[in-house]
Order: structure tokens, then C-alpha cells, then sequence
């Protein structure tokens, strides 16, 4: 395939670049994605090894389309092409190289958000904090910030200003802790590890920066410290780095995310070349006439006039609602007209809102009003009890010194142990420093622990081996 067809003279202009450092700034519906994908092309069509070249992407979903995209566009010759999201890389590099800490293993977990909020409740209780006054999510929210500058408790203790903050300090302490004896990892330690790993492994970071001569990242306005500084580490030393991001489109400020990393550039990297891709293929010219009129409000921009060939397309329109339950019997009514005047389809007219609380008040009105709608984005898959006791399963048989995954399946089937139970072998497990499964596990540990009766060490016997209770449709049981 000719990798130059179809695209127009600047994004021509970004995929011909090979050496040096390219900031690359395209605005939204810009073709930003195929311009990558081209890149890539590029350069293996000028002999780069495919394993040398790595492209990070902020989802999955991305990640996937740019491979799909990659894979169309060069065949084989693009498998080896190391592509996927920052964490995805991190868990990558990580499973070959984290027993350079001396820190974990190699078969680690990684905790979700909801795994991390049960090892943080743990902390608070074990510190005698009062999780109304330290609520667990701001305790999270607070250490991944933490994790996102790279800095760890003892870095979080000394720039602690008030009482508040030297005891999450004490709680980012505990945690990292029960993390490390859980052989787990969650997801801002993916980031913080691995820089942490490449600052101080020379032999690690010279075989990597040796090893990715190229270095392609999307969406680089919503990188935080953490991916600024892994990115940095990568490219020192052949410095073909290209980063392509659009300051106007930074939105993730509270999560971490850093405008300045996309605005320091040409100052991290003074011979950079810079490229605007400011033609539009997605909107109309009305929508981006009013999307460049409030963008142009931005403070410290770098200016740049998105523009298209599209149509001029109809005319926004705006309401000022009174207050939610008229903005819903607006959004009603309008639809209703589309579907009796314009005889429109239900299926092609959408909603977006802001918050989930929102949707409350339109569901209402819609259900009085006979419209019928469908919501998108529920609960997710892998947020499904019964696929997290699943995964909770695989985890403990992959990793046994996971004590949350333990915990959340060790009487899921029912196994008649009680609440009572379970905190005296969570006692005796950090009494003699063990995991909660080698205590489970062991018959003469079971039997120094006061209270531990025939009836719980049986069950507890055969969880330990896998020897599990499996109930059929017809109710009755077997060992398997």
C-alpha cells in the first residue's frame, strides 16, 4: 500500500519525519491516529526493527485500533511493534524485570480500584482512623496523586502541611507495605515501579533506551509526571521522540494529568520540529465555528484554526433550562418532535451528561412520556461480582500471597466461615508475619489458634488445595 495516499500536506509532512524530536499538534477529528499508524509504517519501510519502535496510547480501546490499524496497513512485519496503553507497557516491562528491586516477584497481581479501597480500609482500621473523617476514596485519591509525582510515603511525610496529610502520609506508609506483602501492585505502582526501576537499574535503562530507537506518544497533553518521566528516560539517547497531543483538549487536570508537559517541549527538546494538523474531517463548519470560538478563551495556548471542507451542517442551538426537570421536558419534547415531525428514529438520537446522577430526572420523564431508551455504559464487564470472584480466583492461584483476592473468595461457595474466624487468622497471619494463605494452608498453624475448630479447618483444608465444593444444578455436590 502506498502509505502517503490520502493524506494532506501537514500530516504528509509529520509521517516523513524519521530522526529527532516531533511535536505534532492536531486538533480534535484531525486524523491524528492515521497519521501514527502511517508513521509506523514509515519507518519499518525504512528499515527500523519493528522491535525497536514503541507507541503508547491512553486506552485499550485505542491501542487496539491503532494495532488493527497497523496490522492492515503493514501485515506481519507490524506484530513485533511494541504498542499499547502506559500501564499495559509498565505490566510488560515490569513482568521481566521487577525482581531488579528485590521488592516482588515476577507472578505480582494488580488491584483494580476497588482491591486498592479494600487494602486502604484495612490501614485505616489498623491505624484506628475514622473513615468517615478519612474517607477511603479521598485516602486513594490522595496516595495516586502522590504515585502520579513519583513520590513515595517518605516524600509525602515531609511535604505534609497539616494533620490531615501526615496521616494519609501514615496510611500510604501501611499500604505500600500490605501491598508488598500481597506481591501486588496497583495501578499507579505500574507507572512509579517502573520509573523508579529505570532511574536506578543502569543496566535496565541502558538496555532500553538502546532498545527503543523510536518512540511515539498520543495523547500527550494527558500524560502526568510519572508517564512524562518514563517517556523522558526512554528517549534519552537517541531522542526520536514524537508526541502528538493538543493542549485545548487537556481535560484530565484532576486526575493528575499535566498541561505543561505538552507546552515544555520545544524546551525539554529545543531542536524539535513542530507540525499542526488543524484540518477537521469529522465536523461541520458550524460546530467547529463555535468549538474554535470558546477554544480561542483558553489561556496559554498554542494558537491554531481547526478548519474543514465538510459542510456547513445546521446551527447549534442552545437552552438555558430553569432547572433539571425543565431540561428534561426540553430534551423530551425535542425528541418527540424529531420522531412525530421527522419521523426520526429512536436509535440514531443520544444523550450525553455529565454525571450518572443526571440521568435520573431525563429516565423519569421519558418513562411518563412513553419514550423508550437504553443506557450506555452500565456496569462493566470485569466490575461483575461473579467475573471478580472468577479473576479473584486465578489471581490466588497464581499469586497465594494475595490476601484480597483471598479474602473476597475464601467463602465464596458458602464455607461456614464466619467473620470471627477469618479476623483470628488475619491476627495470627500479621503476628507471625506470614500470609493469611500459609496460615490456611498449614495444619499445625491452624491448630496453635485458639477458637479454630474441626469445623472450620476442614473447609479451610480443602480450599487451600483446590479441593472445592462444586454444587450442580440438581443440588448435589461433588469434589472436583
Amino acid at each position: 500500500m502506498d502509505i502517503f495516499e490520502g493524506l494532506n500536506p501537514a500530516q504528509k509532512k509529520a509521517v516523513e519525519h524519521i530522526d529527532g524530536p516531533l511535536l505534532i499538534m492536531a486538533g480534535a477529528g484531525s486524523g491524528k491516529t492515521k497519521v501514527l499508524t502511517c508513521k509506523i509504517a514509515n519507518l519499518l519501510a525504512h528499515g527500523v526493527a519493528p522491535w525497536s519502535i514503541l507507541a503508547i496510547t491512553f486506552t485499550n480501546k485505542a491501542a487496539t485500533e491503532m494495532r488493527e490499524r497497523v496490522d492492515r496497513l503493514i501485515g506481519e512485519g507490524a506484530k513485533d511493534v511494541w504498542l499499547s496503553t502506559f500501564h499495559s507497557f509498565c505490566a510488560r516491562f515490569l513482568r521481566r524485570e521487577i525482581e531488579a528491586t528485590d521488592l516482588y516477584k515476577r507472578n505480582f497481581v494488580i488491584y483494580d480500584s476497588s482491591d486498592s479501597q479494600v487494602v486502604i480500609k484495612d490501614c485505616l482500621k489498623e491505624l484506628n482512623l475514622d473513615p468517615k473523617q478519612y474517607a477511603p476514596n479521598a485516602v486513594q485519591s490522595a496516595i495516586s496523586n502522590a504515585k502520579n509525582q513519583l513520590m513515595g510515603p517518605k516524600a509525602m511525610e515531609r511535604d505534609a502541611d497539616n494533620f490531615f496529610q501526615k496521616k494519609v502520609a501514615e496510611v500510604y506508609r501501611l499500604y505500600a507495605q500490605k501491598l508488598r506483602t500481597n506481591n501486588a501492585l496497583d495501578f499507579d505502582d505500574l507507572l512509579m515501579v517502573s520509573v523508579v526501576l529505570l532511574e536506578e537499574n543502569e543496566e535496565i535503562r541502558t538496555k532500553y533506551q538502546r532498545r527503543f530507537k523510536y518512540i511515539l506518544v498520543d495523547e500527550y497533553q494527558d500524560t502526568n509526571g510519572a508517564q512524562y518521566q518514563l517517556t523522558k528516560i526512554l528517549a534519552a539517547q537517541h531522542h526520536n521522540l514524537c508526541v502528538v497531543g493538543d493542549a485545548d483538549q487537556s481535560i484530565y487536570g484532576w486526575r493528575g494529568a499535566d498541561i505543561r508537559n505538552i507546552m515544555d517541549f520545544e524546551q525539554d527538546y529545543p531542536d524539535a520540529r513542530t507540525i499542526k494538523l488543524e484540518q477537521n474531517y469529522r465536523s461541520t463548519k458550524n460546530i467547529l465555528a463555535a468549538a474554535n470560538a470558546v477554544i480561542e478563551h483558553n489561556i496559554n495556548r498554542k494558537k491554531k484554526e481547526l478548519w474543514t471542507d465538510n459542510a456547513t451542517g445546521e446551527k447549534l442551538t442552545t437552552y438555558e433550562a430553569r432547572d433539571e426537570r425543565d431540561e428534561a421536558q426540553f430534551i423530551t419534547t425535542t425528541i418527540m418532535k424529531q420522531k412525530t415531525i421527522f419521523n426520526a428514529s429512536y436509535g440514531d438520537m443520544a444523550i450525553l451528561y455529565r454525571t450518572n446522577a443526571q440521568s435520573r430526572v431525563i429516565e423519569e420523564t421519558f418513562m411518563r412520556s412513553g419514550i423508550p431508551y437504553t443506557m450506555v455504559g452500565g456496569l462493566k464487564f470485569y466490575d461483575r461480582k461473579e467475573i471478580k470472584d472468577i479473576l479473584a480466583y486465578l489471581r490466588v492461584i497464581y499469586n497465594p500471597l494475595d490476601t484480597v483476592s483471598l479474602m473476597r473468595i475464601i467463602n465464596v461457595p458458602k464455607r461456614g466461615l464466619g467473620a470471627t474466624s477469618l479476623g483470628k487468622l488475619s491476627a495470627y497471619a500479621d503476628e507471625h508475619e506470614l500470609s493469611l494463605f500459609d496460615v490456611i494452608s498449614n495444619p499445625d498453624a491452624l491448630d496453635e489458634i485458639p477458637g479454630i475448630t474441626a469445623r472450620v479447618k476442614k473447609p479451610l483444608e480443602l480450599f487451600s488445595t483446590f479441593h472445592l465444593p462444586v454444587h450442580g444444578l440438581s443440588g448435589e455436590s461433588a469434589s472436583g
